[in-house]
């Protein structure tokens, strides 16, 4: 729909210069239409800015002078129009001008408000039709360097600043204080335009004395503030400023001002006044955790504000969980004697107890969470149990997580999961997740094959968490365990069956796990070991059984691993007697001697001497043997126990002291590995890097995993350049190429 005004003009822009008409011709038929878009908010007809726009466009394509029919040549073609055009605006502005001298306050602003609207609608408008000239004349100009050259619309807001708002400021700032004392009614409670506010300073080009009045009345209301009321309540007052001035950036000011005017706020509210830092350690110990959120919000708007704070927490919590480990080592724990529970206990409290404060006392600000969490990290991986070492509690809370997931754990199933939460809490911090892997895979070795987990389902929720933490990677070989374990029961029973139909009852019950050799942490006997005539058959026609199944797959049976039960009929008790298979061995020598010598049981079992003399050590510990004499073992036929299932199967001291050894020797070895591979698939990846990029490159991809140590990667460097997979590059010192 047209309007009245509108459809009015349409007489006269009906008639189009001929594309034979010069510039003075054609800006004689412009200047009219040009007046009436920026005067006439409702613009034109369509017909009439057709008409129009078909002037400019002949005037481009033609590119006629003034007063002369040749091709232009003096000025580039539409400078003539640029020019008329700027002429144009500097006119414009002159009643308008003339209009606001008289006005003040709300009435400037309703004029000013009115004209703006009016005015940028028409430069838009102009923009549109003059689109041929932005396209070419400005285009041009800007390409060749002449930044002072504008689009047609931008050419209009220039000339507002500089011929209207800047001649209205001049004037005491007249414009900016009108609304700044607008904005001031409004603080102070009083009910003002919105509108009219936001439509005024959506228009203003420099902010500058809207935030400087802004900081002044904050400096001076926050200071008569504070001296008439407590810290406790200036927190919430400037809560409160800070939130107005954030909703009215939103209601009425350009999204512009909001930086710098909150960054103002916040500076003259929270910065200046040294009575908010001086509150919160106050508040802390004082245990108002409301008023501390407050200022720890408040205080983390500013630049470092809670940065002395968050240092000294978490120093503190540093020297609690120390404080908390060195209780237990004071109290004479030994760590071959240390009590797990006792020491994951005493870890897990200092992180509760501080997590604890982090959330309800500190918001849950992210700045006191990592700080609780680089503590955390401090002193479970170096603390008074552990020594310098950052490797043994990574170890030793691996041990308790086999604690709990061993059937002798008599926990309820929902405790259970809760107690492997709270290990993975603590797996979080640990700096060689690497160790903590190894051993609990020999851990869990140790579980599936002496049958002794609590449960599948907790076996692989632990898992499951461990995946969560560390990727697939991580859990590769411990989910291919289970697979094997799964694959060896259907193979036994297939086994039994087999042997039930083709030689009747198995004259011994047996069970078998066949484990891939590259799943499990086993190694095999080193030594001979003679099978026990007891077992040969079944032992054959296992290995028979197999072989049908599986052609070309080679079995290594490692007897020092397995376990077996003997039934003693040789005493009034029936007792069953659980043992290794070397205890088996030599206990099966007595179904047909009383009594044998070292060098006999040596001939009869394979079983090197000095193997063979700590599994007599047990068996004479147990009473089961009697060793009255030297190198001579009888069989006791006094033998009690209170059990009817004798347990005789436990590891030596020494046994276990070897392995945890083995098992870091064999970390450090993995480890060397890991850094020679991360080099050469970092070093794939750029082709050429520095000594410096690269080792902070590996230590960066190998954190996660393990604290790697620059002397190592340094190694592992010279190694790989010894292996030719790198070079140095001539002529750059320290400068290293990958060779393909």
């Amino acid at each position: 729909m047209m309007s009245a005004a509108a459809s009015s003009s349409a007489n006269n822009f009906s008639n189009v210069p001929p594309r034979t008409a010069d510039f003075t011709e054609t800006w004689a038929f412009l200047r009219p239409g040009v007046d009436h878009i920026m005067t006439n908010l409702y613009g034109l007809s369509f017909p009439d800015f057709t008409n129009l726009y078909t002037a400019v466009y002949n005037y481009f394509t033609t590119g006629i002078v003034a007063g002369n029919h040749a091709p232009r040549r003096a000025n580039p073609l539409g400078f003539d129009l640029y020019q008329k055009l700027t002429e144009y605006f500097t006119i414009h502005f002159v009643p308008m001008k003339q209009a606001a001298a008289s006005l003040q306050d709300e009435e400037l602003l309703r004029y000013y408000a009115t004209e703006w609207t009016r005015y940028t609608t028409g430069a838009k408008n102009l923009n549109r039709l003059f689109v041929y000239l932005n396209r070419s004349f400005v285009k041009q100009e800007r390409a060749e360097g002449k930044w002072d050259i504008h689009q047609v619309y931008t050419l209009a807001l220039a000339h507002w600043k500089s011929h209207f708002f800047v001649h209205i400021q001049k004037d005491n700032s007249k414009l900016t204080g009108a609304v700044l004392r607008l904005i001031e009614r409004q603080r102070n409670g009083d009910s003002v335009d919105q509108g009219l506010v936001k439509e005024v300073v959506l228009s203003f080009v420099s902010l500058d004395p809207f935030i400087q009045a802004s900081e002044l009345y904050y400096k001076t209301e926050s200071e008569v503030f504070l001296a008439e009321n407590t810290v406790s309540e200036y927190l919430k007052k400037a809560e409160e400023w800070l939130r107005e001035e954030e909703d009215r950036v939103e209601r009425y000011l350009h999204t512009k001002t909001r930086k710098e005017l909150i960054a103002k706020c916040e500076d003259v509210l929270i910065r200046q006044h040294a009575q908010l830092q001086d509150s919160f350690q106050k508040l802390f110990e004082d245990g108002q955790d409301e008023d501390l959120q407050r200022v720890c919000a408040l205080l983390a708007r500013i630049p470092d504000g809670l940065e002395p704070f968050r240092k000294r927490f978490e120093g503190d919590v540093t020297q609690a969980g120390l404080s908390a480990v060195s209780k237990i080592a004071g109290e004479g724990a030994v760590i071959d004697s240390l009590d797990l529970k006792v020491y994951v206990d005493a870890l897990l409290e200092v992180h509760h107890e501080n997590s604890e404060t982090v959330m309800r006392r500190f918001n849950s600000n992210a700045l006191f969470a990592a700080s609780l969490d680089n503590a955390c990290r401090e002193f479970v991986n170096r603390n008074g149990v552990t020594g310098s070492s950052s490797t043994k509690s990574a170890e030793l809370i691996s041990k308790h997580a086999d604690m709990l997931l061993r059937k002798t754990n008599k926990m309820a199933e929902e405790d259970l999961e809760l107690a492997l939460d709270r290990i993975m809490t603590l797996f979080k911090y640990l700096e060689d997740k690497d160790v903590f892997q190894t051993f609990y895979t020999t851990q869990l070795t140790k579980r599936l094959i002496h049958s002794v987990s609590v449960s599948d389902e907790a076996e692989a929720s632990m898992i499951s968490k461990l995946e969560e933490a560390c990727g697939f990677e991580y859990v590769y070989k411990l989910q291919r365990m289970f697979t094997n374990v799964g694959l060896s029961k259907d193979l036994t029973d297939a086994f039994k069956q087999s042997t039930e139909q083709n030689h009747g009852d198995i004259e011994i019950d047996f069970s078998i796990m066949v484990l891939g050799t590259n799943f499990w942490s086993l190694n095999p006997p080193n030594h001979d070991f003679a099978i026990p005539v007891e077992i040969i058959s079944t032992y054959e026609r296992f290995q028979k059984y197999y072989q049908s199944k599986h052609s070309g797959r080679k079995l290594t049976w490692l007897w020092n691993y397995s376990k077996n039960e003997l039934r003693a009929n040789y005493l009034n008790q029936k007792y069953i007697l659980m043992t290794s298979a070397y205890q088996t061995s030599v206990l099966l020598q007595y179904n047909r001697h009383d009594t044998l010598s070292m060098d006999k049981l040596v001939a009869a079992t394979s079983i090197s001497q000095d193997i063979l003399s700590r599994v007599l050590a047990l068996l004479v510990k147990a009473k089961i043997l009697i060793n009255d004499e030297e190198d001579q073992y009888d069989l006791n036929p006094g033998f009690k126990s209170k059990k009817i299932r004798v347990n005789l199967n436990q590891p030596l001291k020494a046994e276990v002291k070897a392995e945890s050894s083995d098992i870091l020797t064999s970390v450090d070895e993995d480890r060397k590995y890991v850094i020679q591979a991360t080099i050469v698939r970092i070093m794939k990846t750029r082709q050429t890097m520095t000594n410096q990029a690269l080792i902070q490159q590996v230590v960066s991809q190998i954190s996660q995993r393990f604290a790697p140590k620059i002397p190592v990667i340094k190694k592992a460097i010279e190694t790989l350049l010894e292996k030719e997979y790198m070079e140095r590059v001539d002529g750059q010192k320290d400068t290293f190429a990958y060779v393909a």
